[in-house]
């Protein structure tokens, strides 16, 4: 079994903030109201050299019919399931509580090891109040404060029996594929229609995903990690705290992906926000792609696919480079066209070019259409190389770079995606004296 840590309980005990102790970053969301956390959250940690993954769970709520608190039930018994050792966080401040007990009955049925963590122990009299947990028939309570650490070690310590140690080989590297875009678009839905299971919580109500949810897939041969995120809006639209930092994680996930898939309602079309998340990947020097989902509803409308997409290729001009999948989410339509061709694009952008391919096919471009003379001075490229960065960058070594014009760096990057497909990447070009 994988070494995974769940870390489960009622509202608004403070899980979130362990699980930000724990892995070492900000990376929850932690709010006052409860029902913050909706879905699985997942993170890395490490303790006495023993690598282990944590899930922040929502506050599981027994008998209430509210369609998020049902879902967060499922979610935290699926993170039981998945998890090696549990954390069941209570809360030393407000004392035992009906739910406590509730879920204390639920952890019962299983058989992986569970310790209670009495949080908010954050003074002598928070500790004393945790021997109160006792009552709920485990051999010892571990008081802590989450927030500044305090007693956490102890906790550590003991839970690490359960975390295997690392193996000897290093992990390679992994893609990280996230899926982004306007809220109630469809993304969650694509994520757990690849995985295979419910990850991410899926509902009518736009912002039902808070939190960037990552999850392991393999298709066509490769690994890689896929990201649901929380709909980006507008600012003028983001009304609650809560959503404020949920769009700020989702372009972290932007920030920390090889390849964004952009999906837009396609019964929307492109509109402003769609081009500012766009840009976000640009600005960032990611792969991108453009899903276009419930592309179903479209098609009875008599819209070809063709149209479309030259209507889209219209308004991302000059960056036209960007693969454009239609796609049904609901209908599973061209669904695993999308990974696929978001992998190919991974692959684009990781591309090395020998340096003698490089230069037979652009000198011979450059030859033919050389860079126009300015001020007299006649501009001669004599080498091309690509640079050891991990966003294709290529340099052209000149005797007058300063005075290449910006439309023939466009006409050099055009002829560069031309000999070599660097669909949906982003490419650097720059000139160098010689």
């Amino acid at each position: 079994m994988a070494n995974i840590v769940a870390i489960v309980g009622r509202p608004n005990v403070g899980k979130s903030t362990l699980f930000n102790r724990l892995v070492e970053e900000r990376d929850a969301i932690i709010d006052n109201q409860s029902g913050v956390t909706r879905d699985r959250h997942y993170g890395q940690a490490e303790w006495v050299g023993k690598p282990f993954t944590v899930i922040d769970t929502g506050g599981y709520v027994t008998g209430s019919e509210d369609i998020f608190e049902a879902a967060i039930r499922e979610q935290v018994e699926i993170a039981i399931r998945e998890a090696k050792v549990i954390l069941f966080v209570v809360d030393c401040q407000t004392g035992l509580t009906g739910l406590d007990k509730d879920f204390s009955r639920v952890l019962r049925h299983t058989d992986k090891p569970v310790y209670v963590v009495a949080n908010k122990a954050d003074n002598t009299e928070a500790m004393y109040m945790a021997s109160e947990f006792y009552e709920l028939g485990y051999d010892k309570i571990y008081p802590v404060s989450a927030m500044s650490g305090s007693g956490s070690g102890e906790l550590l310590d003991d839970m690490s029996q359960h975390i295997d140690p690392p193996e000897d080989d290093e992990a390679p590297e992994i893609p990280r594929i996230s899926v982004v875009g306007r809220p109630n678009v469809g993304k969650s839905s694509f994520v757990n229609l690849l995985l295979n299971q419910e990850r991410s919580i899926v509902t009518n109500i736009a912002g039902t995903t808070r939190d960037s949810v990552d999850g392991h897939y393999n298709a066509f041969g490769k690994e890689f990690i896929l990201t649901d995120t929380a709909g980006i809006r507008r600012k003028a639209k983001v009304s609650e705290n809560i959503e404020f930092y949920s769009v700020l994680r989702a372009i972290k996930a932007i920030e920390n992906s090889d390849v964004c898939i952009v999906m837009i309602d396609a019964t929307r079309g492109l509109e402003a926000q769609d081009l500012n998340i766009i840009f976000q990947a640009q600005k960032h020097k990611k792969g991108i792609i453009i899903m276009m989902n419930k592309w179903d509803l479209i098609e009875k409308e008599n819209n070809t696919a063709k149209e479309v997409e030259a209507e889209i290729k219209g308004k991302l001009a000059p960056n036209d480079y960007i693969p454009i999948i239609f796609t049904s989410v609901l209908t599973k339509q061209r669904v695993f066209k999308a990974i696929e061709k978001a992998i190919d694009v991974y692959e684009n952008r990781t591309k090395k070019i020998a340096t003698s391919k490089l230069n037979e096919a652009m000198l011979a471009e450059i030859e033919r259409t050389p860079p126009p003379s300015v001020k007299g001075k006649y501009i001669k490229i004599k080498y091309v190389t690509q640079l050891p960065t991990y966003t294709p960058t290529f340099a052209f070594f000149c005797n007058h770079p300063k005075y290449v014009k910006e439309s023939y760096v466009r006409f050099l990057e055009n002829r560069l995606r031309k000999h070599f497909n660097f669909e949906g990447v982003p490419i650097n070009v720059f000139l160098r004296k010689k």
